[in-house]
């Protein structure tokens, strides 16, 4: 057998085996939720069978199957077959908490699409991007179905940008601008981000603001938004990096935060130039191992 022969077929049998044992995962990922939904069904009708009718019948049944749906996962679809329940006179409807009615994908691939997104995969591409992740039979991921979540996604952030800060008390700020390599303007879009933190130590996303740049009437502009929100109470330590428009309209509106320059950024520029001082005498840090303890 020539080499190009035996490589030929080296290739057939590791694509024979990859596609077997991506069914292989899909069965039995079809399997466990199957059972999964099998033993909520049953659980529920124990939880129940105490309730009788006036003939003195179960009032809580089993009442045949619902259609036959298949479920996008990460895994691939899922057939699934779920049982119906129903009460013979009271009406009793029951619902799983497994897999809700009309449920057509699992949060995971939600999760996906919009990573995919942002990563600049065009509302045309989506579904031949989705087919080669989660195989050819990714139904429900049309191009009509992604603009339908991204005007979602839209709703969704309108509503947390117009979200009651009342009562919120951070001590907490981390700021900085993130630029995004898409060229829908002259300009690198730059998005001006605060992450806080609450007395208690929870983390939470603050402000998400689209700016010009990290200017100062662009941070301003993110602060008299919160301060319009109900934020009043001014965090008691601000941590951001060198760019003077955040601490210029930080000076201005909200004039007792103290303020510290981001270690993150600080410290590998002071290592380009100057050499540290190490605690022990006669020795030197070199910029390269400061980095690392950087990263580290």
């Amino acid at each position: 057998m020539d080499k190009v022969t035996a490589k030929a077929e080296k290739d057939r049998m590791i694509s024979e085996s990859e596609s077997a044992l991506d069914g292989l995962i899909r069965e039995g990922a079809r399997k466990m939720l199957q059972a999964a939904l099998d033993n909520e069904v049953f659980e529920y009708l124990e939880k129940m069978k105490g309730r009788r009718t006036k003939k003195g019948l179960r009032e809580v049944v089993r009442n045949g199957h619902l259609p036959e749906r298949d479920i996008i996962s990460g895994a691939g679809p899922l057939r699934i077959r779920q049982q119906r329940v129903r009460g013979r006179d009271s009406g009793i409807r029951f619902t799983s908490c497994i897999l809700p009615p009309f449920l057509r994908r699992v949060p995971s691939v939600d999760a996906l699409i919009p990573v995919l997104y942002l990563k600049g995969i065009s509302t045309s591409d989506f579904s031949e991007a989705l087919e080669a992740i989660l195989g050819p039979h990714a139904a429900g991921l049309s191009a009509t179905n992604i603009v339908r979540l991204k005007e979602g996604w839209k709703a969704e952030y309108e509503a947390w940008a117009r979200r009651d800060l009342t009562d919120k008390r951070y001590v907490y700020w981390w700021v900085d601008g993130i630029y995004f390599n898409v060229r829908l303007e002259p300009e690198r879009p730059c998005m001006l981000v605060i992450m806080g933190a609450l007395a208690d130590g929870t983390k939470e996303l603050v402000a998400v603001w689209d700016g010009i740049r990290e200017s100062k009437a662009s941070w301003q502009e993110v602060m008299r938004d919160l301060k319009a929100r109900g934020l009043r109470e001014s965090p008691k330590l601000a941590v951001g990096d060198g760019a003077l428009g955040f601490w210029a309209a930080l000076e201005e509106e909200y004039p007792s935060v103290r303020e510290q320059r981001c270690w993150v950024h600080s410290v590998p520029r002071r290592a380009q130039t100057n050499e540290v001082r190490c605690p022990h005498a006669g020795k030197t840090s070199r910029p390269a191992s400061l980095g690392q303890m950087v990263e580290a």
